[in-house]
C-alpha cells in the first residue's frame, strides 16, 4: 500500500497549499526532507513552492508564516501538490478551496494532504475510493460520513496518485519515502542522519490511537483493561485475570471486545505485544529471543510465527533491507565514508 508508484517517483516540482492555521510543523518537516536530499545530492532535484487561493501568505497555527507565497496560476507547473490544514481544518475548507482541488486533481496532478489537509481532499470528494490517513483526532467522524474514503490508521498512506500523512513529524517519514524511490535508501540514510534520527518508519508503522480517544467515555472499563494489557507485556494476564481484575465476567469482557473494536481479548492482546516486539526490532539491539520473552512469548517458534501471521514477514527479515532498492545515490566520497562509519537505521 506504501509503495511509490511510478509516477510518483518522478515528482520533482511540489506545491504545499497552506490552509489558514496550517501546522508550521508538518509543512517543515516535509520541506527539510526536500532540501537534505538536495544538499546532500549536490543537485537541485526537488523545488517547492508555497501556495495559497490569493497569492497572499497566511497565518499557521503558532502564528507564523513563510515570507511569500504564490497562486496555483502563478507557480510553474507542478507534479504534486499536498494540502496543509491545521486544528480548525473545518472552519477553512470552503467551495474556493474545494474547486481549486478538482481542477488541480483535473490537471492531473498528484494530490496529497499533510496533517488535517487529509480533510480538504476528503470534501472535495478526491479520496473516494482511495485508501488514506488523517491525524487520530480527526479519523473517527470522518470515517461515520465519508464511507466510500478507505482510513488506515497508518503514519503515512500512499495510494495510486494521492499520498496522505499524520500531522507532527510523519511527514518526514513519507518524504523519505517519496525520495528513497528515486534514489534508494543510501541518501535517505543520510538525510535520516542529519536529522538525527534513529529509524525511518514505513508503511507498517500506525500512528497510536489512544483507545479513549477512539471509543469516547462510555467505555472506561475496556480502556481499563486495555491499560492492564499494556501493562503487562512480558507475563501476559489471562482473560480471566483481565476480567477479575475489572470486576466483571469473562463473559461481559469477551462482548465488550467483540461489540466494540469486533475482536475478542486474547487477539487485542497479541497484537499489541507484536506491535511493541516491532517496535522493539526496529529500535534497539536486542536480540529476537530476548525480545521475544519480552513481549510474552514461550518460544521464539511462536513469536516469528504469531509476528508474519500479522506483518507478513518474519522478526529476522523485519531487521533486513528490502531487495527492490533503485540503485544505490551517487554521493561524494565524504558523505559515503560519513555513512559507512554509522549505524544505518532500518528503513
Amino acid at each position: 500500500m506504501n509503495e511509490v508508484p511510478a509516477k510518483l517517483s518522478a515528482i520533482r516540482r511540489i506545491g504545499f497549499l497552506t490552509l489558514d492555521e496550517y501546522t508550521m510543523i508538518a509543512v517543515s518537516s516535509a520541506i527539510e526532507v526536500l532540501r537534505m536530499a538536495n544538499r546532500l545530492s549536490g543537485q537541485t532535484h526537488y523545488s517547492w513552492t508555497i501556495l495559497t487561493l490569493d497569492g497572499r501568505p497566511v497565518p499557521s497555527s503558532n502564528g507564523m508564516s513563510y515570507s511569500s507565497a504564490a497562486t496555483y496560476d502563478a507557480a510553474d507547473d507542478l507534479d504534486m501538490v499536498l494540502v496543509c490544514g491545521g486544528t480548525n481544518v473545518a472552519n477553512f475548507v470552503n467551495d474556493k478551496v474545494v474547486n481549486l482541488l478538482r481542477r488541480i486533481a483535473r490537471d492531473g496532478v498528484v494530490l496529497g494532504g499533510l496533517c488535517t489537509g487529509t480533510y480538504a481532499l476528503v470534501k472535495s470528494g478526491l479520496l473516494d475510493g482511495y485508501k488514506c490517513t488523517i491525524h487520530w483526532e480527526n479519523m473517527a467522524g470522518l470515517r461515520e460520513f465519508h464511507s466510500r474514503v478507505n482510513f488506515q490508521e497508518e503514519l503515512f498512506v500512499i495510494d495510486r496518485d494521492r499520498m496522505t500523512c499524520t500531522g507532527g513529524i510523519a511527514p518526514i517519514d513519507m518524504m523519505l519515502a517519496l525520495v528513497r524511490s528515486s534514489f534508494g535508501k543510501t541518501l535517505v540514510a543520510e538525510i535520516s542522519n542529519q536529522f538525527i534520527l534513529e529509524r525511518v518508519r514505513d508503511g507498517y508503522d500506525r500512528q497510536h490511537i489512544p483507545l479513549a480517544a477512539r471509543l469516547g467515555f462510555n467505555h472506561g472499563a475496556l480502556v481499563d483493561i486495555a491499560a492492564l494489557m499494556e501493562a503487562n507485556f512480558e507475563e501476559p494476564l489471562s482473560a480471566v485475570e483481565l476480567a477479575k481484575l475489572a470486576g466483571l465476567s469473562l463473559r461481559q469482557v469477551q462482548r465488550m471486545f467483540q461489540e466494540t473494536l469486533d475482536t475478542t481479548p486474547t487477539k487485542y492482546y497479541l497484537q499489541l505485544r507484536l506491535r511493541r516486539a516491532r517496535e522493539l526490532l526496529l529500535q534497539s539491539q536486542m536480540s529476537i529471543t530476548q525480545i521475544s520473552v519480552s513481549c510474552g512469548f514461550q518460544s521464539t517458534c511462536h513469536f516469528s510465527k504469531s509476528y508474519r501471521a500479522l506483518y507478513g514477514r518474519t522478526p529476522r527479515s523485519e531487521r533486513q533491507p528490502q531487495k527492490s532498492e533503485p540503485p544505490a545515490f551517487n554521493t561524494s566520497p565524504a558523505l559515503r565514508r560519513e555513512t559507512s562509519r554509522a549505524r544505518l537505521p532500518s528503513i
